[in-house]
């Protein structure tokens, strides 16, 4: 693939070696370091002129010291002559910050949108963004991928009473979300309409739909502190149902998290790869990890890591696009 160069940063190092590794590749060379003040500095260690670049960069971990690390990045190889800079985010940072919703509250994800696109990127792919317009915060191309496909195969391929489930979204956000799954495999979708005193705490929760008898599957784009899926599950198990599993695209875990998780009547948690999991495992007793055909099993708690294909299918388009 020439004029192809792919950097990764250091929020999610395996997931850019995978994508080189699919795409036949090797990652390119860069050093990312801190000044004594805590300055990020970042050396390209090799040339990008004329080159189309892909940085690879989630929005997890230390979220403020990586996107300024993105963006130092990005700058770093836009000035270094690169013909085309494309930021792969996998978990858009400070996605759930996309409106107003009280007086004096920041719109900040159309501020990390601001400031992308002043650094010099000339287009974005990113994952199940957590709410659709952010797609409009940006003039330059926006790619949002999305996790349905996968989610459709695990579910096929892992639950057996799949045909006899129901398809839960825990807010009433993503609705369309779970009614998209739930036509696709001709099942009965439902939803959970939850209140909220403040930021990460639920008041209340009103199930609206019928899971007695059935296994309920739980669908979200991301859980943090896992507070909402947590009570979702234990409305579910009070209205009837058989099984709750639930399916997320982003698994943050911060906070409490692992330990609700662990307390919880799940029968899965599935995840994907846009946020690493290894540091999670480690710190759940119950996880037992068999890894084969790239997949994790577990016994009380099932983290499936799916790998994500379009993202490579996506880089392949674009390189194929290219040379015609």
């Amino acid at each position: 693939m020439p004029n192809i160069k792919i950097f990764s940063g250091s929020s999610h190092p395996d997931l850019g070696q995978k994508i080189a590794d699919r795409l036949g590749l090797e990652l390119g060379k860069v050093v990312t370091k801190k000044f004594s003040n805590q300055e990020t500095c970042v050396e390209i260690g090799e040339s990008v002129r004329g080159e189309d670049v892909y940085i690879v960069q989630s929005g997890c971990g230390e979220i403020n010291d990586n996107l300024m690390e993105l963006l130092i990045m990005i700058n770093a190889c836009k000035i270094a002559s690169a013909s085309r800079v494309t930021a792969v985010i996998p978990c858009f940072p400070y996605a759930r910050q996309d409106k107003k919703d009280k007086s004096r509250a920041p719109i900040s994800a159309k501020l990390v949108a601001n400031m992308l696109s002043v650094s010099g990127a000339n287009h974005i792919i990113t994952m199940d963004l957590h709410a659709s317009q952010i797609q409009g915060f940006f003039d330059i191309p926006v790619d949002n991928l999305y996790a349905e496909p996968a989610v459709l195969k695990w579910i096929k391929e892992n639950i057996n009473e799949w045909k006899n489930c129901t398809i839960v979204s825990p807010d009433a956000g993503g609705a369309k979300r779970v009614t998209s799954i739930a036509d696709r495999l001709n099942v009965d979708f439902a939803l959970i309409h939850k209140e909220r005193k403040k930021a990460n705490e639920v008041d209340r929760m009103v199930l609206v739909g019928d899971v007695k008898d059935r296994v309920a599957i739980l669908v979200d784009d991301m859980a943090d502190t896992c507070g909402t899926i947590c009570h979702a599950a234990d409305k579910l198990v009070s209205a009837g149902a058989t099984k709750v599993y639930a399916i997320l695209t982003h698994g943050i875990f911060s906070g409490p998290a692992i330990t609700r998780i662990n307390n919880a009547c799940f029968e899965a948690v599935v995840v994907t790869n846009t946020i690493p999991q290894e540091d999670k495992m480690k710190h759940c007793s119950k996880i037992q990890v068999r890894i084969g055909l790239g997949d994790m099993e577990i016994r009380n708690i099932y983290f499936f890591v799916f790998l994500y294909l379009d993202y490579f299918l996506h880089c392949r388009m674009i390189v194929t696009t290219s040379k015609l």
